[in-house]
C-alpha cells in the first residue's frame, strides 16, 4: 500500500496546485451573467484557465524531460490515482456542503445537489465552480498524455495512429473549453446548479478519470491498423459536433451581450419577446432547443470512433454518458424555463418543436 500512496495523493496535490495557480497567476476580470444571491449584483470573475493549464502541463513536461517522473507515471499509478480522486471528491463535497447553512431540504438531497450557489475563495479571487472545471480539464489532459505515453513506450515500433488522433481531438476539446471559458459563464452549470457532490465529485473525479475512458482500454492494445476512412469519419463527426456546440453557445453568448448583433455575419437574431424578456429562435437555435447538446453527443461519438476500434465497448461509455446526462438535463431545463417564462416558453416550443435532435427528438 505504501507504494500506492504517491498515486493516491497525486490528484490532491494537483488540485492544490491548480487552486494556488488560479489565485496567483495574472487574470482578466470579467463580469458574468450570474447574480450574487445576497446583493443581487452581477458576479465578477478572475479568468486565467488557459494560463493555469499551460503552466501545469509545462511542469509535467519539465518533469518528464528531466527524468524526475516517467512519462507514463499517471498510467502506472492509475488505479491508486482513481481511488485518490474518488476520495478527494467525497471529502471536498462533504466539506463544502456541511459548512453551508441548510436550505431546508433533505440532507441527502443537499449533499448531492449542494447548498452554496456560487462560493468564492481568497477574497473573491477564485470562483469555486470555475476552478473545479479548470482542474478537471487540466488533470484530464495530464491523464491523456500519460496514458498515450504508455502506449508509445509499449509499442515503439508500431504505435496506433488512433491513439494520437484521440488525444489530439480531446486536447482540442479541453483547450476549446478553456479558451472560451468566458462563454461558459452563461451556461446551465453556472446559473442553475449548486456546489455539491454532483458538481464537486464530477470535476475532481469523474471528469479527469472517466472522460478518457477510451484510453483505459486502448493504451495497452497494439495498433489495430484501422482504415484511414474510419479515422477521417471520426474527425468529421467530432468537428461537426464541435461546430454545433461551439456555434450555438457563441451565438447565445453574443445575443445576451448584444441582442441586435448578427452572428458570424449571416445569422440575424430573431427572437420572441413578451416585452421584458427575449428568447432567441434563429440560427443554431432554430435547429432544436438544445442543439448544443446534440453537438456534445456527436463530439463524444467522434472520440469513440477515433481510436479505430469500434468493437471496443469502453470508448462508447463516454457518448452513452452524455446521452444519460443531457436528456434528463434537457427535461429539467424545459420545466425550469416553462416556470420562468410561462406563455413565452410555450410560444418558443411551438417555434422550435425539437428538443435535441431535429425530426427525431
Amino acid at each position: 500500500m505504501t507504494g500506492d500512496l504517491p498515486g493516491f495523493f497525486a490528484p490532491w496535490l494537483a488540485s492544490a496546485l491548480v487552486l494556488v495557480l488560479s489565485a496567483l497567476l495574472p487574470a482578466r476580470r470579467v463580469t458574468g451573467y450570474v447574480r450574487d444571491e445576497r446583493s443581487g449584483q452581477l458576479l465578477e470573475y478572475r479568468m486565467n484557465g488557459p494560463l493555469v493549464f499551460v503552466v501545469t502541463i509545462g511542469l509535467w513536461l519539465l518533469a518528464g524531460y528531466s527524468g524526475v517522473m516517467p512519462w507514463d507515471w499517471l498510467w502506472t499509478h492509475r488505479w491508486s490515482g482513481t481511488a485518490g480522486a474518488l476520495a478527494l471528491g467525497i471529502v471536498v463535497s462533504a466539506a463544502v456542503v456541511m459548512t453551508a447553512p441548510s436550505r431546508g431540504g433533505s440532507l441527502l438531497k443537499e449533499l448531492y445537489l449542494g447548498r452554496y450557489a456560487n462560493p468564492r475563495m481568497f477574497g473573491g479571487r477564485v470562483d469555486a465552480k470555475m476552478v473545479l472545471y479548470v482542474f478537471g480539464a487540466t488533470y484530464l489532459e495530464l491523464n491523456l498524455l500519460s496514458f498515450a505515453a504508455h502506449h508509445f513506450l509499449s509499442f515503439r515500433e508500431d504505435p496506433s495512429p488512433g491513439v494520437v488522433l484521440y488525444v489530439a481531438l480531446f486536447t482540442w476539446f479541453v483547450c476549446d473549453y478553456l479558451v472560451f471559458e468566458r462563454v461558459h459563464l452563461y451556461t446551465y452549470d453556472l446559473f442553475a446548479e449548486r456546489i455539491g457532490f454532483k458538481l464537486v465529485w464530477g470535476c475532481l473525479f469523474f471528469y479527469p478519470y472517466f472522460y478518457g475512458v477510451g484510453l483505459w482500454a486502448a493504451a495497452d492494445l497494439p495498433n489495430p491498423h484501422a482504415p484511414v476512412w474510419l479515422l477521417v469519419l471520426a474527425t468529421l463527426v467530432f468537428f461537426a459536433g464541435w461546430s454545433l456546440a461551439r456555434g450555438a453557445n457563441m451565438q447565445k453568448f453574443h445575443f445576451k451581450l448584444n441582442p441586435e448583433r448578427t452572428f458570424l455575419g449571416r445569422f440575424r437574431p430573431e427572437a420572441i419577446s413578451d416585452g421584458e424578456r427575449r428568447l432567441l429562435c434563429s440560427g443554431f437555435w432554430r435547429v432544436s432547443r438544445h442543439v448544443n447538446y446534440l453537438g456534445e453527443i456527436l463530439m463524444a461519438t467522434g472520440l469513440a470512433l477515433s481510436l479505430g476500434q469500434p468493437a471496443l465497448v469502453a470508448p462508447w461509455l463516454y457518448p452513452l454518458y452524455y446521452v444519460l446526462l443531457l436528456v434528463p438535463r434537457e427535461r429539467d431545463d424545459d420545466r425550469r424555463c416553462g416556470a420562468k417564462y410561462g406563455p413565452l416558453w410555450d410560444e418558443y416550443r411551438r417555434r422550435v418543436p425539437w428538443r435535441i435532435v431535429p425530426r427525431v427528438y
